[in-house]
């Protein structure tokens, strides 16, 4: 389901400000939350070959968060689809603005967020029609089809936007 909505159905938002317990580059891992939510963040200023740093920031937050290494074929099913979403939002923030200024990827025992920020002023969507046998446009599509839920949150006044998206924890 694509959507404009800038949070699913029932989600508490973003965490606020300083929230993230930021450190020196880019990565945070806060403190459990009471709702048991845990969050890494990280920013792309400055730095090179974003895709695969943002893959692999994903990864250690999987392994920190007992995704992986996966006991079961669904298990690394669910990390490999995280890793995925995580290439195509970096790849179309880095082919369709300006590059990504940051990526934040949270979650809690039902749900995975991640979410990326550039100062691009598109709209993500994925292209219709689909055509599944031509290179390219397949980003949204694949998000579309592998998430519970994504869309975009812009903040009036703020060049930019962030597009978000959630999938199921493993089981």
């Amino acid at each position: 389901m694509s959507s404009t909505r800038p949070f699913s159905p029932g989600d508490r938002g973003p965490e606020a400000d300083g929230a993230s317990g930021a450190s020196e580059g880019g990565a945070a891992v806060p403190p459990e939350s009471s709702a048991g939510r845990q969050a890494r963040r990280l920013s792309f200023d400055g730095e090179s070959g974003v895709v695969p740093l943002a893959r692999d920031f994903a990864r250690q937050a999987l392994y920190a968060w007992g995704w992986l290494p996966a006991a079961t074929a669904d298990q690394r099913a669910a990390a490999e689809d995280v890793l995925l979403v995580v290439s195509e939002l970096v790849t179309n923030a880095c082919l369709h603005a300006e590059g990504p200024d940051e990526l934040w990827i949270a979650c809690d025992k039902k749900v995975i967020r991640i979410e990326v920020s550039d100062k691009g002023t598109g709209q993500p969507a994925p292209r219709t029609p689909h055509r599944a046998g031509r290179p390219g446009g397949h980003g949204m599509f694949i998000v579309q089809r592998l998430c519970l839920d994504w869309g975009v949150l812009r903040n009036p006044g703020v060049s930019g936007k962030t597009v978000w998206a959630e999938l199921g924890a493993p089981a």
